[in-house]
């Protein structure tokens, strides 16, 4: 199994006030963070032509932290355009897409997943959290879902989580801490109040 990482900036952290992808976690933006964890996840199944991991987001915000950075050919389709983006740019066959807003998921989580998924006849192995929904932000993806992706797009169909449901995705049960997603500054002050 070859794989490839993304993790997505592309959202305009209205709710946040300021660009959550670099807040300063331990010392370093946030995404960095958390795209360390993707790259770490990856493991021996990274795909290493173009680099295992990969932003996707505005080029000019990002490009200083060491990934390539894709800007997203469908920006203000939310996290779908992203999506697409990053398999539509990926050498691999699996890939690897994560928000950058998920500092407590863990690469034994993400390794969870590719395992998953290298045994898996579906196309989207997906994280379920407590709620029993799919996580289409911490998920992998086959490149033989593009096609359902990209006609959902020319629809206007943006709602991910129904996209998933098209998919009949594999669900990998992950801690809800792992999931946890970080959407305001009181949040975000609240888990960098956490020990550890």
């Amino acid at each position: 199994m070859v794989a490839a990482g993304f993790v997505l900036a592309g959202g305009e952290s209205r709710r946040m006030g300021r660009d959550k992808a670099l807040l300063s976690h331990h010392g370093r933006p946030l995404i960095a963070h958390v795209a360390g964890t993707v790259e770490r996840g990856l493991g021996s199944k990274a795909e290493y032509g173009s680099g295992p991991v990969a932003i996707v987001g505005h080029p000019d915000r990002y490009r200083d932290l060491g990934y390539r950075v894709l800007a997203d050919m469908h920006a203000n389709c939310g996290p779908l355009g992203g999506i697409v983006t990053a398999l539509t740019a990926s050498a691999a066959e699996w890939n690897l897409v994560v928000a950058c807003d998920m500092p407590n998921l863990t690469e034994a989580d993400l390794a969870r997943l590719l395992d998953r998924a290298e045994a898996s006849q579906q196309q989207v192995v997906a994280a379920r959290g407590p709620s029993g929904e799919a996580e289409p932000l911490c998920a992998v993806y086959h490149r033989d879902c593009l096609p359902v992706l990209t006609r959902a797009l020319r629809a206007k169909r943006f709602k991910m989580k129904e996209i998933l449901q098209e998919l009949d995705p594999d669900l990998v049960d992950i801690p809800a801490q792992s999931l946890a997603n970080l959407n305001t500054l009181e949040e975000w002050l609240a888990f960098e109040e956490q020990p550890g």
